[in-house]
C-alpha cells in the first residue's frame, strides 16, 4: 500500500497492495470498526482497540488508514454499502425509500447521527451511489441541475436532523438511567412545570396534557416526511 498521504483515502485504496496475501482489508477494517462503534459508541474506537479487536500489530491497519479520520470514512462507507433504492419507482417513491432507509441505517448504526463533521460530509463511494441514485430519481422532471440536489438534501437534511434529535434524547435517557417516555417526562417536570406556571405556552400546554403520541417516533418522522414531500410537490407541480 503506498504511503502518500496526500492522496484521499479511495485513491490510496485502489492502488495494488505491496503482497500477494493480506492478513487485513479495508473490508475487514471496516467490519471490526463498525462492530465495536456498534456495541459501544465511537468514543471506543481507537487505533489500538482496532488491531487488538483484529489480532494484528499495532501499526499494522496504518498501512491502509492513516488515522481515526480514514477509519471513520472506511465504517461510514461500510454501512451505507448496503443501501440501495428500489428501481422503477416515481420521484416520489424513491426519496421516501431514501429517507426511511437512512433512518433505519442510523437505527442500527447509532453512531452515525454522532459523528465529526468531516465524517458526515465525506465523499465515500457508497454515499456518493446512494446520492447518484436519488438524483437519477429526479432527473426527467424538468428540474434544473440546482434544484434536484436542493430536493435531495432537503430530504436528507429532514432525516439527518430527526435523527440527531432522536439521539440526544436517547443519550440524555441513557446517562440519566431513563427506561421511558413517562420516565423523561418526570425528570423534566420540575423544570416543564415552572414554564407552565408563567402562562406564556398555553399551546404547549395543551399539548402536553392532550397529545397521545408523545413517543410514538416513527409517527412523527413519517408525518414530517410526508409534509416535506407533498411540499415538494405543489411547490413544483410534480
Amino acid at each position: 500500500m503506498a504511503t502518500d498521504k496526500s492522496a484521499p483515502l479511495w485513491e490510496r485504496l485502489e492502488r495494488p497492495a505491496p503482497a500477494p496475501r493480506q492478513t487485513l482489508s479495508p473490508q475487514r477494517i471496516a467490519m471490526a470498526a463498525v462492530a465495536v462503534a456498534d456495541a459501544e459508541g465511537l468514543e471506543a474506537i481507537t487505533m489500538r482497540r482496532l488491531a487488538t479487536e483484529l489480532g494484528v500489530a499495532p501499526m499494522a491497519p496504518y498501512r491502509y488508514v492513516s488515522g481515526k479520520d480514514d477509519l471513520l470514512e472506511l465504517m461510514v462507507d461500510h454501512v451505507y454499502a448496503g443501501m440501495r433504492l428500489p428501481s422503477g419507482l416515481g420521484w416520489r417513491e424513491s426519496l421516501h425509500a431514501l429517507a426511511v432507509g437512512t433512518r433505519e441505517l442510523m437505527l442500527k448504526h447509532r453512531w452515525l447521527a454522532q459523528l465529526p463533521p468531516q465524517a458526515k460530509l465525506a465523499l465515500t463511494p457508497s454515499r456518493m451511489a446512494v446520492a447518484e441514485q436519488s438524483l437519477i430519481a429526479l432527473d426527467g422532471l424538468g428540474l434544473d441541475p440546482d434544484m434536484m440536489m436542493g430536493i435531495f438534501r432537503s430530504v436528507d437534511a429532514y432525516v439527518q436532523g430527526a435523527m440527531s434529535y432522536d439521539s440526544a434524547v436517547d443519550e440524555f435517557m441513557s446517562e440519566q438511567s431513563l427506561s421511558s417516555g413517562d420516565e423523561l417526562r418526570t425528570e423534566l417536570a420540575p423544570l416543564m412545570a415552572w414554564h407552565m406556571r408563567t402562562g406564556h405556552y398555553p399551546t404547549y400546554e395543551h399539548y402536553l396534557r392532550t397529545a397521545t403520541r408523545k413517543d410514538d417516533r416513527q409517527w412523527q418522522f413519517d408525518l414530517g416526511l410526508n409534509c416535506l414531500l407533498d411540499g415538494i410537490a405543489a411547490r413544483l407541480n410534480i
